[in-house]
């Protein structure tokens, strides 16, 4: 995690709820709920306590009172291989970007506005830790992965539906990228659908009636074998350059679909919980940098 500590702390004298390890989250998720919901009124007196007199207290009670719709979010990117009290904390970072770029000319509620800031940071660290190890995307799909939420947000567009035609030709363009990769990267950050919705007006046909056979062909999917191979190799290769207690690190924490808690690495290793997470940080980043250096060599 880059940019986290344990205690997420909104001033020098505030501190939001400890997020600390799996077995900690039911804990967490409960000292969350005594939080009140704030009305319209509410939130926007605190909102311009905030803006207009600098007022911390008022930017404390906005992120609290946000903080299970933070988790909420975070819940639905568990099955990404990660560490789910990361991706609360990463929640809670973007959560915190929200209530600091918001103000009232926004004209929706902060819920609606933070929702597209908590993604873009729990994005952003999946990224990060997930897709240069475990064989990420291609440069188009990346920047879209990057950019689309912070694109939509600029212009207004804060639900999850489909794009129009219009909007996503200017996002296409300017991003470089093809219109059909901004399609599929805007559904992919959208979440699940039902593909049980209704589609035609008679009623009667639903979207999945109208699916399209798109599996590949053997070639392809041959192509795809062998360039997943040759990623692997070279992931492989680089963790090699690593050393002995970095590897074992990485290895437990990142490229196993059980990750090893830092508790346990510590005991292993004699060393504090927070020495654990500096060496991961400091391995990730240096095994990402052989990582590009490899692929750039090789490409």
């Amino acid at each position: 995690m880059s940019e986290n500590t344990n205690v997420m702390v909104v001033n020098n004298n505030a501190k939001l709820p400890l997020v600390i390890e799996e077995n900690s989250l039911f804990a967490y998720f409960e000292s969350i709920k005594k939080f009140p919901v704030l009305s319209e009124t509410e939130e926007q007196n605190l909102i311009v306590d905030f803006k207009q007199n600098g007022n911390l207290k008022a930017a404390e009670k906005l992120v609290t009172s946000h903080l299970r719709l933070a988790a909420k979010i975070a819940l639905t990117y568990r099955r990404y291989g990660l560490p789910l009290a990361d991706i609360v904390s990463e929640a809670n970072i973007g959560l915190m970007q929200a209530v600091k770029k918001f103000d009232l000319d926004k004209k929706v509620r902060l819920s609606t506005y933070a929702i597209w800031w908590i993604k873009a940071a729990i994005n952003d660290y999946i990224l990060r830790s997930w897709s240069l190890v475990k064989i990420g995307t291609v440069a188009a799909q990346k920047k879209l992965f990057y950019n689309l939420s912070r694109i939509k947000a600029r212009l207004g567009l804060y639900e999850n539906k489909a794009l129009e035609p219009e909007v996503v030709k200017t996002i296409a363009k300017e991003l470089v990228v093809d219109e059909q990769d901004v399609v599929e990267m805007n559904q992919r950050l959208g979440g699940d659908k039902s593909l049980n919705v209704a589609a035609g007006d008679d009623g009667t046909s639903e979207q999945i009636d109208f699916l399209v056979d798109n599996r590949q062909n053997i070639e392809a999917k041959i192509a795809n074998k062998e360039e997943a191979k040759f990623k692997q190799k070279i992931l492989q290769d680089c963790l090699k350059k690593l050393n002995e207690r970095e590897r074992y690190i990485i290895t437990n924490r990142m490229l196993v679909d059980e990750p090893v808690t830092l508790e346990e690495l510590g005991a292993k290793f004699g060393v504090s919980r927070e020495r654990v997470r500096q060496v991961e940080k400091k391995a990730f980043e240096h095994l990402s940098e052989l990582v590009k250096l490899a692929l750039a060599e090789k490409l």
